[in-house]
């Protein structure tokens, strides 16, 4: 009986492998239920110890603000320390790294330490999200359901994308949108194959979660019903994206110097996190006592009654600047705006010093906060110079704003307009949405290399692209490519080996093209085939070019692309090929190297 659930995961196995593409539909909708499950449990947790935390700080005086968040921020020390050290952070970039360097070889225990440290986190007041937990959570479903099965190496990262994606559309609510983080940031990977069991997955997760919950409403729900888009606004929404693309580079800005200052603190790791707390709850103390001097708070609401407006995951913030009424009180408009400005400024230093000292959460909810806050201040500031479009109000450009800093900071416009999409199922503002995202993302890939996702891997040596980004390549040209040099002289099949030595002495060719006496390629002797010939000296002058000639290599044409050119040399371990004429026989032109490919590859990644 022991070995009949080994039998059968071995078996399971086996049918992944012979039958991939049904297995793995039926594995995502194994997958997005799990998820679901525990997107749920965790999601009643946090919710939880965020009520009962901010009851205890409504008792407590203003100067023991930090006290709370630094419990909690020692627990996260000491959870991350003792049992997974990848459990600390915004939890993607672990995500990414798994699948890119580990083959999605994700520990079971990251998932259930992430779960436990980031409700002590955000819970006690911690500024960040749920949806990095999330990720990583159904990132490590997926992956440990594909490891104990046996799923084949290569489809690993696909049902780790299952479980990420099933994570985004359970917390959210919102399966398209997990369909599409999976796709544009995770996996970088939009064949059928692919996104079938990703969207079978996200679609699961999404019908998990209404039932346990027994609702389907927006986490955002808004109603604009009287906005109508007008092509007068398309500069008013240029220029938001604009703000928007320097509020998403300063964000990641400050959340990178952030890490690296935490990083040369000569402090344990268990204390560096309280030390993030205590410097969060600092900024909180100075936030109560300044917001509530400050004319046009009323803006905030009811959010920023016993704790700062900045500190958690920032929800109430959120629903408040999305809703119209916030900003019918004229006499604080001015003041409103002073007000939002500083919580931008707030809400980016207070996630850094949460996440960047080691504290366990999400940078989507920040990201969110933040746009909506940008968002907030432009509208209101286009109302009170009568800039504004009838029927408008700034709640339509704190709703643009939160796509817009999303995508600026992701790289990922097309997720950043379905999630906002989603989560406040409201139509009339789509066309805005995408505007802004896709201006913020233009702006943002020429302010920055990297995304917020994927500054600290590059920082880590780590270079986010696969063989997923061969769809790229297919339209970058060899002619792109910095080629080498032939030899000085034609070379021939009757030629003394010797002559060969000769000129790499000279001229440091490193593969000889063979032609025929018309001046056509025939073959080539590699630098590591003279290599071999001279281990035997005394045999050099007796050997001639045609012993050593390879006739079996593939040549490259002046027509073809990267991606064939480079699985030309993956079948063949030469560290160079000859580029012919291909309009005009086969003459050899030049020498097209490996490590010259490569490094226009990189190229290429970095510009895509």
């Amino acid at each position: 009986m022991i070995g009949l659930p080994k039998t059968l995961l071995r078996k399971a196995g086996n049918w992944v492998h012979d039958h991939p593409d049904g297995w793995l539909n039926v594995l995502g909708a194994i997958i997005g239920a799990i998820t679901a499950i525990g997107a749920v449990l965790f999601a009643k947790g946090l919710v939880r110890t965020e009520h009962w935390t901010e009851g205890l700080q409504g008792d407590w005086p203003l100067w023991m603000l930090p006290v709370i968040p630094m419990i909690g921020a020692l627990f996260t020390g000491l959870l991350v320390y003792r049992f997974a050290r990848e459990a600390g952070g915004h939890g993607v970039p672990q995500v990414l790294d798994a699948i890119v360097r580990k083959g999605g070889k994700i520990p079971a225990r990251i998932g259930l330490v992430k779960v436990v440290a980031s409700i002590c986190t955000v819970g006690t007041g911690g500024s960040a999200g749920a949806e990095g937990p999330i990720v990583q959570i159904g990132a490590v479903t997926g992956s440990v359901i594909a490891r104990k099965i046996g799923v084949p190496r290569q489809h690993i990262g696909t049902l780790v994308g299952c479980g990420a994606a099933a994570g985004i559309s359970s917390i959210f609510n919102a399966p398209i949108a997990g369909v599409f983080f999976a796709l544009e940031i995770l996996l970088r990977d939009f064949s059928l194959k692919t996104f079938t069991p990703i969207v079978i997955a996200s679609v699961f997760a999404t019908a998990m979660t209404q039932v346990l919950l027994g609702d389907n409403n927006a986490i955002f729900a808004t109603q604009l019903p009287n906005y109508v888009f007008s092509v007068f606004e398309l500069p008013s929404y240029i220029v938001l994206g604009l703000l928007c693309a320097f509020g998403a580079w300063s964000f990641t800005m400050v959340l990178e110097r952030g890490e690296d200052a935490f990083d040369k603190i000569r402090l344990h790791p268990v204390l560096k996190p309280v030390l993030g707390a205590l410097m969060l709850g600092v900024l909180g103390i100075f936030g109560m006592w300044a917001f509530a001097a400050m004319p046009g708070n009323e803006i905030l609401g009811e959010a920023h009654s016993s704790v700062p407006a900045f500190f958690g995951n920032g929800y109430a913030v959120i629903r408040q600047l999305l809703d119209p009424t916030s900003y019918e009180m004229g006499q604080v408009a001015w003041g409103a705006m002073g007000v939002l400005g500083i919580l931008v400024v707030a809400k980016i230093f207070a996630t850094s010093f949460t996440l960047a000292s080691g504290g366990s959460g999400g940078i989507f909810a920040p990201g969110l906060f933040t746009g909506a806050a940008i968002g907030g201040v432009f509208g209101i500031l286009l109302s009170k110079l009568g800039l504004i479009a009838d029927g408008s109000s700034p709640a339509s450009y704190a709703l643009v704003g939160m796509a817009a800093v999303i995508a600026g900071t992701t790289f990922a416009p097309m997720t950043a307009i379905l999630i906002l999409f989603e989560i406040t199922r409201e139509p009339h503002v789509l066309a805005p949405i995408m505007l802004a995202a896709i201006v913020s993302t233009a702006v943002t890939r020429k302010l920055m290399p990297d995304s917020i996702y994927t500054a600290k891997l590059r920082r880590a040596g780590v270079r986010i692209g696969t063989s997923r980004d061969m769809s790229v390549l297919r339209h970058v040209p060899v002619s792109s490519v910095e080629y080498a040099s032939l030899p000085p002289e034609p070379v021939y099949a009757s030629d003394p080996l010797s002559k060969l030595i000769t000129l790499h002495a000279h001229h440091h060719v490193p593969d000889f093209p063979v032609v025929d006496a018309d001046g056509q390629y025939i073959g080539m002797v590699t630098g590591s085939d003279m290599r071999t010939a001279l281990i035997d000296r005394e045999a050099i002058p007796l050997l001639l070019v045609a012993e050593l000639m390879r006739s079996d290599l593939p040549v490259i044409r002046p027509d073809e692309h990267l991606d064939t050119v480079m699985e030309k040399f993956a079948r063949n371990e030469v560290s160079s090929l000859v580029l012919v004429d291909g309009f005009n026989g086969t003459k050899p032109l030049a020498l097209v190297t490996r490590a010259k490919v490569m490094a226009r590859y990189n190229a290429v990644l970095d510009e895509g």
